[in-house]
């Protein structure tokens, strides 16, 4: 049996197509004739020779490790103490001050848990002192947890305010009444009182001023939370409302003194809302301001901070501390930053000096078997 064997038809070409004139008209598929379609833009390549990255690696080096001598040193002078508020060591826990406060207390309690922490101070605290309160074992970056709140409700807006969101579940309403503000995120806001007091050397106590306002970032006080307009009075603005199922007051009772630290635009609530995105953390407490005259902020010292127990732990396994830290240009202390580029500018040094030794010991029998050949 004979067959017709066409090569254009093998090798993908079609055969020409018959226009109406009966003549055969074949398709252009070549690209076209433009420097980018024909791959002839101008390119760069370096080329990697010894004279080129022995230099880089000399230069990195020489640049990075002077850099993350100075973060590491700043960040040493930055001074910090840690105070633990709870303990739950076999051996130590009996010994530490709150220890009845973290066995016994938990939600359902009905009046709060006080103890004292007595601490020193080694050396003074000059310029502003910052207090955090300090939690671990908290996994505030849960996915649903992080999804549990109504921003709009936070933002002021009265119909969210009546109708929060249903991703507030299941602490988006109690009694029947919707909760403000809604959520898991707002419902376990920590609501524990410290207050400092200094020890003078005859024996008698000295409360340290601590400042509740400016812990907030300015854009989440003024942009982000708002009480719901139309009243000054926030008992009647939130009436119809139902407090958190955690709280012990509701959300117009945070600082009923203070109107402008009241209601949504509490900072305490507002630091609170932040979440963290690790479950050991920190978060800002108060600000205790630098004196005008010479005398330290906080004098070197006995200390005893005043802890109204009111957030259990316990049933997460978690740890309370208490903070107080310094800072400097490059915030707070964390001596990571100055570590790495330590690190990396000696690895970089190290490899330079590597490669130079290297090329110096094969570069010139190298070059010398060129010139035999």
């Amino acid at each position: 049996m004979a067959s017709n064997y066409n090569a254009k038809e093998e090798d993908g070409h079609q055969p020409a197509a018959i226009g109406h004139g009966g003549a055969g008209t074949v398709k252009n598929k070549k690209p076209d004739n433009t420097a980018f379609k024909q791959q002839r833009l101008p390119a760069w390549q370096p080329i990697l020779t010894a004279g080129t990255v022995l230099p880089a690696f000399f230069v990195i080096g020489l640049i990075f490790i002077p850099i993350g001598i100075g973060l590491f040193v700043t960040s040493n002078n930055i001074k910090e103490l840690e105070v633990t508020l709870t303990n739950y060591s076999v051996w130590l826990a009996i010994f530490h001050p709150c220890y009845n406060c973290s066995q016994s207390y938990s939600w359902n309690s009905t009046k709060p848990c006080t103890c004292s922490v007595p601490f020193s101070l080694d050396q003074p605290f000059e310029s502003n002192v910052f207090m955090y309160y300090g939690l671990s074992n908290f996994y505030q970056n849960h996915r649903r947890y992080v999804k549990s709140r109504d921003d709009s409700q936070l933002n002021g807006d009265k119909a969210s305010l009546k109708s929060p969101s249903k991703e507030c579940e299941p602490y988006r309403t109690s009694d029947e009444k919707p909760i403000a503000p809604c959520g898991a995120i707002a419902n376990s806001l920590f609501n524990d009182t410290l207050e400092l007091y200094y020890i003078d050397p005859n024996g008698s106590r000295t409360a340290i001023p601590l400042v509740k306002k400016g812990i907030a970032w300015w854009t989440d006080k003024h942009v982000k939370f708002r009480n719901p307009g139309g009243n000054d009075n926030l008992t009647v603005v939130f009436q119809g409302t139902s407090k958190p199922v955690n709280w012990r007051k509701s959300v117009y009772e945070l600082d009923p003194s203070d109107p402008d630290n009241n209601g949504f635009i509490n900072e305490d609530f507002i630091v609170w809302m932040r979440t963290a995105a690790l479950p050991t953390f920190r978060k800002l407490y108060r600000i205790i301001h630098k004196k005008p005259n010479m005398t330290p902020t906080l004098p070197l010292g006995r200390y005893i901070l005043e802890v109204t127990y009111n957030y259990p732990v316990r049933s997460f396994e978690g740890r309370k501390r208490m903070i107080l830290s310094t800072i400097s240009w490059m915030g707070g202390k964390n001596p990571f930053l100055g570590i790495a580029y330590i690190t990396v500018g000696s690895v970089c040094f190290f490899l330079g000096i590597v490669l130079l030794i290297i090329h110096h010991k094969y570069g010139n029998r190298n070059h010398s078997a060129d010139i035999r050949s």
